[in-house]
């Protein structure tokens, strides 16, 4: 259950930053495992409040995302890297931190305590973290829909993605809508990390895992559509935890990228992509 919620936030937070600026940032998943020790310290070592925990541990992933932006990824556009380009040093942020987060709290699992109670339904059961994940994800992909279609900020999203030089014309600062990007991503990415790190255990490496599924998720569902990011890893969420009840548990990541093959090979736009223009 809790994964159905979880994989639709790490990978909308992934999309949007493609959608907007045509690079993929994997380096979201470290970004997420941040966030998630960082609650880990807040909450668990310091012993302060999970109302403040889970504050600061949000602002930890948005600060941790504008200084990737402004140290690494801004001068790459200044000097007009390419997409590739830009994939590279995501993938050098990503592996920077899986270590750093490895020296600074060791490679062992983590677990943060937190209050949870279970609700028996009779034909089913859930836990209080399990619907506070649910909840949080339906609050934030509406959030999400309401600044994308209602926003000025969305507009000029959109009209980045679409066509930059004619964005400019018109007034809009790339630049400035870059930065509050990056900004939604990084409060998704916190949330994620937060939730993540409550239901499951934490280790450095999970941040390759996440972003992966992240990945996965937005190729199924449309790697140029936000909205197709959540249906992706909504869709991907429930066919793996559909297949381990006929499959070991250890087959769940073999279903997520069979799924991935089939979908490039019969349909590569995605459950809710469109048609790009340079496809045959």
């Amino acid at each position: 259950m809790p994964s159905l919620a979880i994989l639709p936030l790490a990978a909308s937070g992934f999309s949007l930053v493609y959608y907007v600026m045509k690079f993929l940032h994997f380096a979201q998943g470290a970004v997420i495992t941040y966030a998630a020790y960082a609650m880990l310290l807040l909450y668990s070592q310091l012993g302060l409040g999970s109302a403040v925990s889970i504050i600061l541990s949000i602002a930890v992933a948005v600060l941790v995302t504008l200084v990737m932006d402004f140290a690494v990824y801004k001068p790459l556009r200044k000097r007009k890297a390419t997409g590739v380009v830009l994939l590279i040093a995501s993938l050098a942020i990503l592996t920077f931190s899986t270590t750093f987060i490895r020296a600074i709290f060791g490679a062992s699992t983590r677990t943060i305590k937190f209050y949870n109670k279970t609700f028996d339904f009779g034909i089913f059961t859930i836990t209080l973290i399990q619907l506070a994940i649910i909840i949080s994800a339906m609050l934030l992909f509406l959030l999400l829909w309401i600044i994308m279609k209602k926003t000025r900020l969305g507009k000029a999203m959109r009209a980045l993605s679409d066509n930059k030089d004619v964005a400019q014309v018109v007034g809009i600062s790339p630049e400035k809508i870059y930065a509050y990007t990056f900004v939604i991503a990084g409060v998704f990415a916190g949330i994620s990390g937060i939730l993540i790190g409550i239901e499951q255990n934490l280790y450095p490496r999970m941040s390759v895992l996440i972003i992966v599924k992240g990945f996965i998720s937005s190729v199924v569902g449309g790697i140029n559509s936000v909205p197709g990011a959540v249906v992706g890893g909504l869709f991907i969420g429930l066919v793996e935890n559909l297949g381990i009840w006929f499959l070991p548990s250890g087959y769940k990541d073999v279903i997520s990228f069979s799924i991935l093959l089939l979908f490039l090979l019969f349909r590569p736009r995605g459950i809710l992509g469109v048609r790009m223009r340079d496809d045959s």
